[in-house]
């Protein structure tokens, strides 16, 4: 089997849809706390659910800069999400990472959600990113310099696909991708309408 590699910043300059489901079964840690990706959604720049539709504001700022980039912000102003800015810079593109499979720094992350369940350490965007410590002080970094460090499966992984969830526009769109029978999903999938 082929080593894992990171993703250059030139991977993530091609369209949201083709990043997202290539991004399932990569590892994702943040100072060396993290696992495997499992779920994904893309947010496609004309797309009304993504933060980009209406324009550039300081808070999706980050958006509009060059693929490659976290974009980090408070959702429900509750709890922090990550995304993966994709497409060329200005397309304001991007791919916000759902779930993981918890594989590196359990102990720290465990301390951090404050409960011992593996399951539900990372099964949705804000609980990894408390898992992860990932909070608005890592937006707009590189994803290709620590604190991050991303690296893609040696293949592709068997995905499902289905709407997204948690949205209220184009709730139709089957732009949520997920590792198939992982038991770490935020929610299971339903079939693509």
């Amino acid at each position: 089997m082929a080593p894992a590699r990171s993703p250059s910043r030139k991977f993530f300059a091609q369209s949201v849809h083709m990043v997202a489901p290539r991004l399932i079964g990569a590892t994702l840690l943040v100072d060396g706390v993290g696992g495997r990706i499992v779920e994904v959604e893309a947010y496609h720049h004309l797309d009304p659910a993504a933060h980009s539709y209406r324009g550039p504001t300081p808070r999706n700022a980050v958006m509009f800069g060059p693929p490659g980039f976290a974009y980090v912000y408070r959702s429900y102003g509750i709890h922090w999400c990550v995304n993966f800015v994709c497409e060329p810079a200005g397309s304001a593109s991007a791919v916000l990472i759902r779930a993981i499979e918890p594989t590196d720094g359990l102990d720290i992350m465990r301390r951090r959600r404050r409960l011992t369940d593996e399951r539900l350490l990372c099964s949705g965007p804000g609980r990894l990113c408390e898992a992860m410590g990932i909070t608005v002080a890592h937006n707009g970094l590189a994803l290709d310099e620590p604190p991050f460090c991303l690296r893609l499966a040696p293949r592709m992984a068997d995905i499902l696909v289905g709407p997204r969830i948690g949205i209220t526009k184009a709730v139709d769109e089957p732009w949520r991708y997920g590792l198939k029978g992982s038991k770490f999903l935020s929610k299971p999938f339903k079939e693509a309408r």
